[in-house]
């Protein structure tokens, strides 16, 4: 049977500024650890405020485990120069939920597009090896429905096989939010659903 893969890695929270210089260009790299479009948003707002003079603030990002989602930006760098050289990075050290933005200074001279790649790809680096890179367990959550008669024989489950609760509601019906890891999920489901009178169902 084949081993379930179910931990990724990430950034623990968001790298120093790191600076690489070119040919009098300056590079900033930021490496930030995030769940959704909202916050990639957010930092980039942020960091074109901060640094309101820079010509350029070309990013990428990966989010998901299972269903990867990517996005390389060049941000009016010539094609491909820079966005896909710094997701090339978050490829080479195999992260996930990041968000690294270079910000450029332009310095007067041309770096040709084997430059501009270079520099991009060197910045993105940096700020990379300057984050702490954690590795997080993918968890599956249930769902359990279930008179409270029945609380005592779902609690000694939970306690046997040290599921996380989430969340619960608990009043003749009960609903407890349960967390696994995904190579767990299959055995605690089967668990709970020949258990009599529980009901079990995975959230999405």
């Amino acid at each position: 049977m084949e081993e379930v893969k179910d931990t990724y890695r990430t950034i623990a929270e968001p790298s120093n500024e790191v600076l690489f210089k070119e040919k009098n260009s300056k590079f900033y790299g930021y490496a930030f650890p995030v769940q959704n479009e909202e916050e990639i948003k957010l930092h980039l707002e942020q960091l074109k405020k901060q640094h309101f003079s820079a010509r350029h603030w070309c990013y990428a990002y990966q989010m998901g485990t299972d269903k990867i989602s990517y996005r390389a930006n060049d941000d009016g760098e010539p094609n491909n120069s820079a966005g896909m050289p710094i997701y090339g990075q978050i490829q080479s050290f195999d992260v996930t939920n990041v968000l690294i933005v270079v910000v450029r200074y332009f310095g007067g001279v041309k770096l040709g597009v084997g430059g501009l790649i270079s520099a991009y790809k060197t910045a993105a680096q940096m700020a990379l090896e300057n984050a702490t890179i954690i590795e997080k367990t993918i968890d599956v959550q249930f769902q359990l429905f279930f008179e409270y008669k029945n609380m005592n024989k779902v609690m000694r489950i939970i306690k046997e096989k040290n599921l996380e609760i989430i969340h619960q509601e608990l009043s003749e019906n009960c609903i407890l939010t349960i967390s696994t890891r995904k190579k767990n999920a299959e055995k605690v489901f089967d668990i709970f659903s020949n258990l009599f009178e529980v009901e079990i169902k995975t959230i999405a």
